[in-house]
């Protein structure tokens, strides 16, 4: 069986070719679509150049919408989300995440970063439910309440989906594998203040009703 990876990008050119290189590797993947969220940089052509199917949103959205909409296009009944900024990405790290769906152990999986990074590491084990790796049934992403407008809250609203459609939850230990924190991305006043507004609308997710 085969699986379709969705990548939502913003921003992300300088970290993205080696994700997507990590993606080609993988026989398993039949599809290939990076949702690129308005981004300002060279995302959209790095992901073009190296053979990705590429969505173009314009304006930026937010994650949560870039992931339906990756959701939307995509054809295999199985989706694996990734994020555009992984470090030390693997096709053993795609196999895991898509194995719980393909051979129907679980209808959600979600990694969890292990013996990578310490501060990727430590953040993942206290709230694993907001990995933004994981893989997920077409059918029951496309279910999801208010997910185009969820931005960072998209995991949660993963969450509390599982929660109400009674889904198998699965977690994925992904060893090796971490990510670009954003104060590395836009310097340490930029990026801290691009993270509370990631809580925030984590937050804002968490205590909302739809």
């Amino acid at each position: 069986m085969s699986v379709a990876v969705v990548i939502p990008a913003y921003n992300e050119e300088k970290t993205i070719a080696s994700v997507l290189e990590a993606v080609q590797r993988t026989p398993e993947v039949a599809e290939l679509i990076v949702v690129d969220d308005g981004s300002e940089d060279r995302t959209a052509q790095v992901a073009e150049g190296l053979g990705a199917r590429v969505v173009r949103l314009g304006a930026n959205r937010g994650k949560g919408a870039a992931m339906r909409v990756g959701a939307e296009v995509a054809r295999e009944p199985v989706v694996v989300f990734l994020d555009a900024d992984l470090v030390g990405l693997r096709p053993v790290h795609i196999r895991a995440l898509a194995a719980p769906l393909l051979e129907g152990r679980a209808e959600m999986a979600v990694g969890v970063f292990a013996e990578g990074r310490m501060a990727t590491d430590l953040a993942q084990r206290m709230v694993p439910h907001l990995s933004g790796q994981r893989a997920m049934r077409r059918e029951d992403v496309l279910q999801v309440s208010g997910l185009e407008r969820a931005r960072y809250g998209a995991e949660v609203a993963f969450s509390r989906y599982a929660r109400w459609a009674r889904l198998r939850v699965e977690l994925v230990p992904l060893p090796g594998l971490s990510q670009v924190m954003k104060e590395e991305k836009r310097g340490f006043c930029l990026g801290l203040a691009a993270r509370l507004l990631m809580y925030w609308e984590i937050l804002r997710r968490v205590v909302s009703k739809g």
